[in-house]
C-alpha cells in the first residue's frame, strides 16, 4: 500500500483520508505498517493518523513512557487533533491509556489490543541478543499464534535494530519503563468507551490480562479472537476491523 509520510516540526506521520480522527500507536518493536490493514480499510471513511513514536531516537534519558507520552501529547498539539479515538497495541496500548487519563476531554473512545499497562512478558521473557539472527527470529515469531505472519522482512526489520547498542538501550529502558508503571490503580479514572480486542494465544499478554483490563476500567467490552496471538490487527485484520467498526457505529 502507497502512503505519503506527512512532516511537522520535528514529526513523522501518516494522515490519510477525512472525517474523525482515528490515531493508530504502536508498540515497542512496532512500525507504521502494523496498522497497513486498519488504514486501508477505515481511511474511506475516517480521518486515520498514525505518528512515527521516536522509540530508536529520542535522548537515552527520555526514553520511557513518560517521554513518549509527551511527545504523542506534543504530536497532538502540533497538528490540531481533538476529538479522538485511540487505537493502541502493545506499547502504544500503554501509552493510549495515559493519554486518556491526562487529557480526558480529548479522548472519545479507546481501542486497546495485547496492551501493556498491567502485565506484559517482554519478547517472550528475554530481550533481544545482538547479533544473534536465530534468537530475532524466534522472538518474533513468538508475537504471533501463527508463525508464517512473521515474514522475512519483519524480522530483517527487527534484526536490523537489535545490531545498534544504543537502540537496544533505548527499548530496554522503554520496556523498564512499562513494566514499572501499572495503572490497576487508575484505570477507573477513564471513562470514554474502551473495547479489548486481545489474541487468544496471546504470549505476551495473555488473555487474563485482557479480563483484568475489562474489570477494571468502567467501561470496556471484551472480544477474543481465536488461533490469534499479540498483534490482531496484523494476524487477523478482517475480524479485528469488525470489531472495531461495530464498536464506532454503537458508540458515535
Amino acid at each position: 500500500m502507497q502512503y505519503s509520510i506527512h512532516q511537522r516540526d520535528n514529526f513523522y506521520y501518516i494522515d490519510e483520508g477525512q472525517g474523525e480522527t482515528l490515531l493508530l500507536l504502536h508498540g515497542l518493536f512496532g512500525a507504521l505498517s502494523n496498522w497497513e490493514h486498519v488504514l486501508r480499510y477505515f481511511s474511506h471513511r475516517y480521518r486515520v493518523v498514525i505518528p512515527m513514536l521516536p522509540i530508536y531516537e529520542m535522548p537515552l534519558s527520555e526514553a520511557g513512557l513518560e517521554g513518549l507520552t509527551g511527545f504523542v501529547s506534543n504530536f497532538l498539539k502540533a497538528v490540531r487533533l481533538d476529538n479522538l479515538t485511540l487505537l493502541g497495541n502493545s506499547l502504544g496500548g500503554h501509552i493510549a491509556l495515559l493519554l486518556a487519563l491526562q487529557h480526558p476531554q480529548a479522548v472519545k473512545r479507546i481501542v486497546l489490543t495485547g496492551s501493556s499497562g498491567l502485565f506484559e512478558n517482554t519478547m517472550g521473557g528475554s530481550y533481544p541478543k545482538r547479533g544473534n539472527y536465530e534468537f530475532v527470529k524466534e522472538r518474533v515469531e513468538y508475537t504471533f499464534y501463527d508463525p508464517h505472519v512473521a515474514t522475512k522482512e519483519l524480522i530483517d526489520e527487527v534484526f536490523e535494530v537489535t545490531k545498534s547498542i544504543p537502540k537496544c538501550m533505548r527499548i530496554v529502558a522503554i520496556a523498564k519503563s512499562a513494566q514499572r508503571n501499572n495503572l490497576s490503580k487508575e484505570l477507573h479514572k477513564i471513562k470514554a468507551p474502551t473495547l479489548l480486542i486481545w489474541g487468544l494465544n496471546d504470549t505476551i499478554t495473555p488473555p487474563n490480562v485482557a479480563h483484568e483490563f475489562e474489570e477494571l476500567l468502567p467501561h470496556a467490552e471484551l472480544r477474543f479472537i481465536d488461533c490469534c496471538g499479540h498483534a490482531p490487527m496484523m494476524e487477523n485484520p478482517a475480524l479485528f476491523n469488525y470489531y472495531v467498526e461495530d464498536f464506532l457505529r454503537r458508540h458515535p
